[in-house]
């Protein structure tokens, strides 16, 4: 636990810092957007054309997150649903596992609480409410197929891209037009979450408690069952990095020359061959 806290503090900390950007860019545009004072609402009357910009922007902020010098590095996972499943496909080691969703949940709680320490009558109004992700009119029930069926959608989205060699560099494009298109459509069911971390943070000052179990266990399912389909059709899993294509580190590179050598020392150990 100390080694890989030791050697890749850095990646965690970058982790924690992209998704409080990415929290501190949905609130600032939630408040832009729906708070009844900002002129937005004035001339864009009906939500719908809201969301395409709500969608819009938070895509764009997820793709700047992805191909920012923190994003290369890290692997921009930032939401503990992705780490899991990488560490479930065996691309992540367990103690990076473990760190990157405790970086994660920090860093959404840390940008939620900034914005709040700023603009905070702003964010508490009832219909920005701290950019919550909560049930729509359809109920809980609803809300939890939606995020399954969206969570799966973006893993196979990632999946399938960035193991293509044409495609991989376009991963964060992707991942990002996702984003964009669930916020404009889905979020009137589940208010599109796809993160357990990201609804924590929200959820951790107005004590929205109620539905949380909806964003802890919906995401991973979804994107697990991608996981399951994609390596049922015997396709090959490469890095857990979104955008694997630059000269940063990988610590997910590292982990599997590891695993490997491990394996090739075990090999020579079982047929008595000299350890060099």
């Amino acid at each position: 636990m100390l080694i890989a806290l030791k050697k890749h503090w850095p990646e965690y900390l970058m982790e924690a810092a992209g998704l409080g950007i990415f929290m501190v860019s949905a609130s600032v545009f939630t408040i832009l957007l729906y708070h009844p004072a900002s002129p937005a609402l004035r001339v864009l009357a009906e939500e719908f054309p809201r969301r395409v910009l709500m969608g819009l922007a938070m895509g764009l902020t997820a793709i700047g997150i992805i191909y920012s010098s923190c994003g290369k590095q890290s692997g921009a996972h930032l939401n503990p649903a992705v780490t899991l499943t990488f560490f479930r496909l065996g691309k992540v080691a367990p103690w990076d596992a473990m760190f990157y969703v405790i970086a994660q949940f920090a860093g959404g709680i840390a940008g939620v609480a900034l914005v709040a320490a700023v603009a905070g009558k702003l964010l508490a109004h009832p219909s920005v409410n701290y950019v919550a992700t909560l049930p729509g009119s359809g109920g809980t029930g609803a809300a939890f197929l939606g995020e399954v069926v969206i969570a799966l959608i973006l893993m196979s989205v990632v999946l399938v891209v960035s193991n293509k060699q044409k495609l991989a560099c376009f991963t964060g494009l992707f991942a990002g037009a996702c984003v964009a298109a669930f916020i404009t459509f889905e979020a009137p069911i589940s208010g599109m979450s796809m993160n357990p971390a990201r609804t924590f943070g929200s959820a951790l000052l107005p004590h929205l408690w109620d539905s949380l179990w909806i964003y802890f266990l919906a995401p991973p399912l979804g994107m697990l069952a991608a996981a399951a389909v994609y390596l049922r059709l015997k396709h090959a899993v490469g890095c857990a990095k979104l955008h694997h294509q630059n000269n940063l580190r990988c610590i997910f590179c590292e982990y599997q020359a590891s695993k490997q050598k491990a394996i090739q020392l075990a090999k020579s150990v079982e047929m008595g061959l000299p350890l060099v």
